[in-house]
């Protein structure tokens, strides 16, 4: 089948070698929830590719048990993207000889394990060999999230960069972004050319650095695709305001300025750790039975906290700013979250009639019948500009495996028949203008080639 070729040929074209790199310029280095994807990608051709990419992005998790968003490529030459690896601060924390960010993204790897094991078989020899060791890498990681970002004990997680929700400039963080002081450099397109920085600002350690270019915008065709000057600024005055605090968990949750406590993130913890707990039950590792029900248990939490999160009035599942003390209203994906999470029937029913609605995936002027970003009616929609308004395949995947998981197999074959009709059209593209039908950002995206192969392939 064509689609089926072209994935292949994306994954083989941005491997390098035990991992893999999210497209060919934009991406060169390895980024932790596009390995989780990307792995259940190779499964479908290669067990033991699969395995080694999520086992390259283990080696770079911190003793704390968080998993850096970003693992590094030392050979990427200098520039070629931004925030380069010294500017994270990280340095004291990742091990020895790894570099990495300082923040986190969703943790879709327990649920990428569960899927290579049940297409490739527990006893497939590259499984048996890795298992012991990333049931406990993502014990571990789960543990992290479950303690230093939810250290109230509220069932969710609080994010603190926007990065870390995976939907780096989504109108979620709109508010939250808006009440930090101003950045200390804005820069117009017209004066700064893709990835030059003439300026200097003070770093966490009291020295002068170059301010961060956009290498990114001379990767897509359109910059009006990627999130502006003005994002850029913020986000990177984030990243110094955790370096500042020498990423120390305790601190940041109290005085950084942006704390949100995000449901989708939850949500995806909530199904891995479903996942995590049936790799457990399953196993003869010393204590499994009780690190299994230890993980239901954490699943179940976090589901009721996501029901305390539907709002009444909109019945969308709202994040919550800590900041600010009040819910965050835009309307987007992130609404549907316990559709990921398994939740129970009636919310389930209400949340499935809403993402065929036209506040979703049934608005009208979709080409293709799946949930954009963010709600076309909502005012802060805009269709080509990356997670404000696009649609993602990984996200459509999300929303698929989550209707799957509660026996909602008409709905669930809905979503994958048409995001495989649009994937036929545009190809492994990073996302797809929802109301045009257009590719958008960069080309040869591994986690939508990933995806591709899962829809396909899985006999699910």
């Amino acid at each position: 089948m064509e689609l089926r070729r072209a994935a292949e040929d994306v994954l083989r074209l941005n491997d390098r070698g035990g991992w893999t790199r999210p497209s060919p310029a934009l991406y060169p280095h390895q980024w932790s929830w596009d390995a989780a994807f990307i792995a259940i990608g190779w499964a479908h051709l290669d067990v033991d590719r699969a395995v080694a990419e999520l086992e390259h992005l283990f080696e770079a998790q911190w003793d704390t048990g968080m998993v850096p968003h970003i693992v590094f490529d030392p050979t990427v030459p200098q520039g070629s993207y931004e925030p380069a690896p010294q500017r994270w601060g990280s340095e004291a924390h990742s091990p020895t000889g790894v570099l990495t960010s300082s923040i986190c993204q969703p943790p879709v790897h327990a649920m990428a394990l569960q899927r290579i094991v049940e297409i490739a078989g527990r006893e497939h020899p590259a499984i048996r060999r890795v298992l012991p060791e990333l049931l406990d890498a993502l014990r571990r990681w789960h543990r992290w999230l479950r303690t230093a970002r939810d250290p109230d004990g509220t069932a969710l997680v609080t994010i603190l960069h926007p990065w870390e929700s995976g939907m780096d400039n989504s109108p979620r963080w709109d508010e939250p972004l808006s009440a930090l002081p101003e950045p200390p450099v804005q820069r117009p397109h017209d004066a700064f050319p893709c990835g030059v920085a003439p300026s200097t600002v003070q770093n966490h350690r009291g020295k002068q650095e170059p301010v961060a270019g956009r290498p990114d915008l001379g990767h897509v065709a359109d910059p009006s695709e990627r999130p502006t000057d003005l994002d850029y600024a913020r986000y990177m005055a984030l990243v110094e305001s955790l370096a500042s605090l020498d990423h120390d968990q305790a601190t940041a949750m109290k005085r950084h300025p942006f704390r949100v406590r995000d449901v989708w993130f939850s949500a995806i913890l909530a199904a891995a750790d479903e996942s995590l707990a049936a790799l457990f039950a399953d196993s003869s590792t010393t204590g499994a039975e009780a690190e299994a029900k230890s993980f239901r248990a954490d699943a179940a939490r976090t589901r009721e906290a996501l029901a305390r999160s539907i709002d009444g009035a909109s019945e969308r599942c709202l994040d919550f700013d800590l900041s600010a003390h009040h819910p965050i209203t835009s309307d987007t994906v992130a609404a549907f979250a316990p559709l990921l999470a398994g939740t129970e029937s009636v919310l389930t029913d209400r949340l499935v009639d809403r993402l065929w609605s036209p506040h979703s995936a049934g608005n009208p002027a979709l080409v293709h019948p799946l949930p954009p970003s963010t709600a076309v009616d909502d005012p802060s929609f805009d269709a080509r500009r990356y997670w404000r308004g696009p649609q993602w395949p990984p996200i459509t995947w999300l929303l698929w495996n989550g209707l799957v998981s509660v026996g909602r197999s008409i709905d669930a074959e809905g979503l994958r028949r048409s995001a495989v009709d649009q994937l036929l059209t545009v190809g492994c593209c990073e996302y797809v203008d929802p109301l045009t039908g257009d590719p958008l950002g960069s080309e040869s995206q591994s986690w939508t080639a990933a995806v591709a192969l899962d829809w396909l392939c899985a006999a699910r």
